[in-house]
């Protein structure tokens, strides 16, 4: 593929409707271990105007990879000219590294019959639906707070009311806000790993949020932590990219948790994206479909906020029918056996 001028394709994601971090030559600095490549179509005048980064990681033991594009394309989801000008590469490549099949989950709702449809005219099969959330890349299910033209007192009194006063009560209770730097990273693995063992969530490594921390520059990577008593109870790790903030990771201690820390946390998060004139703030995903799963807690918190419940498509085109069989059948229950060994030598 062509050479990327960085600083013009960083300017075209953060310019555009569906621009993602995850997009970003950044977040291919975090996935390192996978091999880039990037895609871009430019218009009559040069200006780039659809792009697609690809992930590509070759299987162990076999001569095949997967290629992966994580919330791409960046395109007009009705721009069917660029789409199919980018599949066409994405096909090329996929013959130069024999990947398999190429998975992509793109920032438009499952709702968009119209981009189905054409998806599926360039070879790719939509999943309807999800039997395990576990085995998505990216979250399929999320919560989105529209902040596009709102101002704080609006934003705020459109929580619920017991959101508003645990936010309120947080502030009574003398919980304090700060920004954290890289060598408070052991105090956010930490609570992270707390969060973890009481809730069943898997929780990356320390040097993998040292990768994320030096990946991204400091306008667009934040880690915020709540103290109470001199303490730090509870921590977010936020990107900020284009028109979105994603509050990526995030948890609390056991201890203090009636003191509503998370709730203040997540509405400075929120501040901070209206004071950059953002148009959303991205909760992230949610296991939980509905307040009746196991998980509602997370659920429940989250849809406090207002934000709008929404669900993405998640699609594949299959090279290798044979591979892709193989690799349907085996990888996912390898990957649960490998979880389970690891929460029994923990």
């Amino acid at each position: 593929m062509e050479n990327i001028n960085e600083k013009e394709y960083q300017e075209f994601l953060e310019s555009h409707e569906k621009g993602h971090y995850a997009q970003s030559l950044e977040w291919a600095k975090v996935k390192s271990d996978w091999k880039n490549e990037i895609i871009i179509i430019r218009d009559e005048k040069g200006k780039i105007k659809a792009s697609l980064s690809l992930l590509i990681r070759k299987l162990p033991y076999i001569n095949y990879s997967i290629m992966y594009a994580p919330r791409g394309p960046v395109c007009n989801p009705d721009d069917e000219k660029s789409f199919k000008e980018l599949i066409k590469k994405a096909d090329e490549l996929a013959k130069k590294y024999k990947s398999f099949m190429l998975k992509m989950d793109p920032d438009i709702l499952v709702s968009n019959n119209e981009f189905k449809n054409m998806a599926k005219k360039y070879g790719f099969k939509i999943e309807e639906k999800i039997k395990d959330v576990n085995t998505l890349l990216q979250p399929r299910f999320v919560f989105r707070l529209d902040l596009k033209g709102k101002t704080e007192d609006e934003v705020f009194a459109s929580f619920h009311s017991k959101t508003r006063y645990n936010i309120r009560l947080a502030t009574k209770k003398g919980v304090t806000i700060r920004e954290g730097k890289r060598e408070d990273l052991q105090q956010f693995q930490d609570i992270l790993e707390t969060t973890g063992t009481r809730d069943g969530f898997y929780i990356r490594n320390k040097e993998y949020f040292e990768k994320l921390y030096d990946s991204f520059d400091s306008k667009h990577l934040k880690l915020v932590f709540a103290d109470y008593q001199g303490k730090p109870i509870a921590c977010v790790l936020n990107i900020f990219y284009g028109n979105k903030e994603w509050y990526l990771y995030g948890g609390s201690l056991n201890e203090h948790r009636n003191v509503m820390s998370t709730y203040l946390l997540q509405w400075e998060m929120i501040k901070q994206a209206i004071e950059r004139n953002m148009d959303c703030y991205d909760f992230r995903g949610v296991c939980a479909t509905d307040a009746t799963h196991y998980n509602e807690g997370l659920y429940r918190f989250k849809k406090g906020f207002n934000a709008d419940f929404v669900e993405f498509i998640d699609m594949h085109k299959v090279y290798n029918k044979f591979i892709y069989f193989l690799f349907e059948k085996c990888a996912y229950k390898l990957r649960d056996f490998k979880l389970k060994l690891s929460k029994i030598f923990k």
